[in-house]
């Protein structure tokens, strides 16, 4: 037996949180009848599972490395018709949708899976998973400006701080950081740096966890290969143990 709303991840249809909010609004049925109640399990085998009366069919997993040009969506639809990033992957079969997400000026890699399961677990950031990009940042930022992002900005949504930043080199009247994040808000690295007065001129992310981009071209893109994804999974596994460990320890 297995959790519906898993289930209904692995099928591509969405994080488990997702899966959850569809099973709650009565959304989902199971062999013509539906199943609101979280936690319902079901028989991959011998039941039948709908999403508004669409019948589920299981997808092989699959894990894509993409190297999104600027100007290109990370979302499944736009009433405008601009670029996305599925559009990308022609060649890919499953429905597939991307691991967080780099806004429309930003460029890089991108994961793109139907694994929901690991894809919720590499976004949630409690989970603490590094995100490292390169930034191109108006001015010369001072030391005490770098200081600053690690020790945190506040933003609409509250303190945001980054894990790791490094001074690279100049570039003419601009300045090229690395930054590691542990977690990702929208636009999270241009509004930090516009509150210390350095304009964003260019951002690109090259690392998620263990996953580099290295010199994959843009537009293009790669399966993940299996070490990769073992290290990855590993990776998650180990966030996974330390957050349940703590929250143990919390409730000694």
């Amino acid at each position: 037996m297995e959790r519906l709303n898993k289930y209904l991840a692995h099928a591509g249809i969405g994080s488990r949180r997702h899966c959850e909010t569809l099973i709650q609004s009565g959304r989902v049925k199971v062999n013509g009848r539906v199943v609101n109640l979280l936690g319902s399990k079901i028989d991959p085998e011998s039941h039948k599972v709908s999403v508004d009366d669409t019948p589920i069919k299981t997808e092989k997993a699959v894990y894509w490395v993409v190297n999104k040009p600027t100007g290109v969506l990370c979302t499944n639809h736009d009433p405008s018709g601009r670029p996305l990033a599925k559009d990308l992957i022609p060649h890919v079969e499953q429905r597939v949708y991307t691991v967080g997400r780099l806004d429309e000026s930003s460029e890089g890699l991108l994961l793109m899976t139907n694994d929901g399961d690991l894809a919720h677990k590499l976004m949630h950031p409690k989970f603490e998973i590094e995100k490292t990009y390169v930034v191109l940042v108006a001015g010369k930022p001072s030391l005490q400006d770098l200081e600053r992002l690690t020790e945190g900005v506040w933003i609409a949504e509250g303190k945001v701080a980054a894990k790791k930043v490094k001074r690279m080199k100049p570039v003419g009247e601009a300045t090229q950081l690395r930054i590691v994040l542990s977690e990702g808000k929208n636009r999270e690295i241009r509004r930090m740096l516009a509150k210390l007065g350095h304009k964003v001129l260019k951002l690109k992310r090259i690392g998620l966890g263990p996953i580099q981009l290295d010199k994959l071209p843009r537009g293009k893109s790669r399966k993940l290969s299996l070490p990769e994804l073992n290290d990855l999974k590993k990776l998650v596994q180990s966030r996974v143990k330390r957050v349940a460990q703590d929250a143990d320890a919390n409730h000694a």
